[in-house]
Order: structure tokens, then sequence, then C-alpha cells
């Protein structure tokens, strides 16, 4: 779908990845079903984790060994700060919490689990360690989104769905993927699976994953 190296790490750890994008939280949003108060803390949490997100995609840009890599990060960062992040915004002004009352939210533990994974692998890992911590999060809600445009009812929560659903991100996923794809090759070489180093970056993706997981758990119990 995104990629030869994403659909193997998927692969290797497809009970979790199934997890993941199949979790209650996200089967409330297709069916409409998930309380708001669940969706707004989720939000909430999910603002504080962009923030950290960002803060990775941009140390991504100082791991990168190209200009072009250094340029997709780059990119990204700005897609991240000014794009995505205006979805939580809106939504939360709606129901009457503003971007301060989200910037000073205290971070659930789940979060700070998640998050400091992901720059721990930027900060004592390379390019790749990087990319296979955020893979799951960028790739996994492209995955999700198309999933439930497909199949959703009568749900509240259609902007959610459409926004990773919608052309625009779908492409950042497909592009994203070959980002993955170019990076594996170039350090890797073109049959990275024998390289000695691909079983520690899968069990990067699936860690990751399995923080998602942690993620929705959090945002359910909300």
């Amino acid at each position: 779908m995104y990629g030869d190296t994403f659909s193997a790490w998927r692969a290797d750890t497809a009970e979790e990845w199934h997890a993941y994008t199949h979790h209650p939280f996200v089967e409330g949003l297709r069916t409409g079903t998930l309380p708001r108060a669940a969706y707004l803390h989720y939000l909430v949490q999910d603002y504080v984790f962009l923030i950290h997100f960002s803060r990775a995609w941009a140390l991504a840009v100082t791991k990168a060994e190209t200009v072009e890599e250094m340029r997709f990060a780059a990119g990204t960062l700005d897609a991240l700060l000014n794009g995505e992040i205006a979805l939580h915004i809106a939504t939360c002004a709606r129901d009457g919490i503003d971007e301060a009352t989200l910037f000073a939210a205290p971070e659930a533990v789940q979060n700070i689990a998640y998050t400091r994974y992901v720059l721990d692998a930027g900060h004592s890992g390379d390019f790749l360690d990087l990319l296979a911590a955020l893979a799951p999060c960028v790739l996994g809600y492209g995955e999700i989104g198309l999933r439930l445009a497909a199949g959703r009812g009568d749900t509240p929560y259609g902007d959610w769905i459409d926004t990773y659903a919608g052309p625009d991100y779908q492409q950042a996923c497909r592009d994203t993927g070959a980002l993955m794809d170019a990076a594996v090759t170039r350090r890797l070489g073109p049959v990275p699976q024998d390289s000695p180093r691909w079983a520690a970056l899968s069990g990067r993706f699936a860690t990751a994953t399995r923080l998602e997981i942690g993620f929705w758990d959090m945002g359910l119990a909300g």
C-alpha cells in the first residue's frame, strides 16, 4: 500500500498491527458510538503528541544524509505544525477548548511513553531508527482512514475520517513510504532483509505499534 518497507514491517508485526488499526476506539469512530468525551480527551492528548511528533521530524532533518531527505522532513514538519494540528484546534474550539488550554494540558503517561520512545529512537539511533518509530503513526492513520471511509455509517466523526482518507494525507503516506524505501535501500542495500539491522528496525516498528495501541486505550478510557 505504502511501499515495500512498510509492507514488510507490517507483516512482521501483523497481530499488533491489527489490534492497532481495528481498536475499539477506531471502530467507535466508524460507527459513531465513541463517546464525545473520549474523543475530546483523545484530541487534547493528540495535540500534545503532535507537538512532540513535530520535534521528532525536526530531528529527522539533522539525521538525514541527503538534501532530499532533509527537504521531506522539513516539509512534514511544516504540514504538522500548520496543517494537521489545525484540525485539533478547530474541533476543540467548537467545544470550548482553546489552544492555550490544549498546550497546557497535563500529558498522559501513555503519551509520554510513546513520544519519548520516538525521540529516543532518533537521538540514540540514525535516520532509519527514527523512521521505523515514526511510521506506525503516519501510515497507520492513512490505512485506518481509508478503511473507515469505505465502510462508515452515519458518524459525527466524519471530519476526522475524511482528513486521513483524503487525497492530501494519502499522498503524504505514499511519499513517506517512498522515502522509507529509498532510505532503507541507501543504507542497507537492495535486499534489506538480509542486513543484520533489519530485525532491530522491525522491532522498533513493532514497539511503536504497541504504543499506538496504548494511545487508543488512553483515549477510550478518557
